[in-house]
């Protein structure tokens, strides 16, 4: 309870629910079309943006001292909120809406909890929120261009059996938790 207090667990969880609550209100109103994909990713992405916050203690140098193993403490933090997340999205279904495909969620919440990580590792718990949400933008303002490498760019809005799309993600979130387990926040 004391780790999950001191990561912001309880804050991220409700900015996490009411944003998703917000793009699901939005897009109900908004032009989404039935199989739209970006109102899932926005969910994510701000799940992944909110659950970034807590990737840093209070104390950094305190963390890199402990007589504990951090690096399991932070894959399991990583990947319980990659599954909080999708967790989230995939909830909405008891209330009738259809977010996604699961396979659709389950890809981008770990990819977006991946690049958080990473976010974390490289520009600290502040900033960690920049990756996921700076490549959410590159991927909705890209041209609709085609072939693999525009798939890797576009990933997050590629349906769930695109190829470059899945090995993108998997990349993305092992580099990420790998190296945000090892290394920690950036100070």
């Amino acid at each position: 309870m004391l780790y999950a207090r001191s990561r912001q667990v309880p804050a991220a969880l409700a900015a996490a629910l009411i944003g998703a609550s917000a793009v699901w209100a939005l897009a109900r109103d908004g032009g989404a079309t039935p199989g739209d994909p970006r109102p899932a990713v926005l969910a994510l992405t701000v799940a992944a943006a909110a659950a970034s916050t807590g990737l840093g203690g209070q104390d950094l140098a305190l963390d890199r001292t402990a007589a504990v193993r951090w690096w399991t403490r932070r894959t399991a933090h990583v990947l319980l909120a990659g599954a909080t997340a999708c967790a989230l999205l995939l909830g909405s279904r008891a209330m009738g809406e259809e977010p996604a495909a699961t396979a659709f969620v389950v890809r981008d919440g770990a990819g977006l909890m991946g690049l958080a990580a990473l976010g974390a590792a490289v520009c600290g718990a502040a900033y960690a929120w920049t990756l996921p949400v700076g490549w959410l933008a590159l991927s909705l303002f890209s041209p609709p261009l085609t072939g693999v490498p525009m798939q890797v760019v576009t990933w997050m809005l590629q349906p769930a059996g695109t190829a470059a799309g899945t090995w993108t993600a998997l990349t993305v979130t092992v580099a990420g938790t790998a190296a945000y387990a090892v290394a920690g926040p950036r100070r």
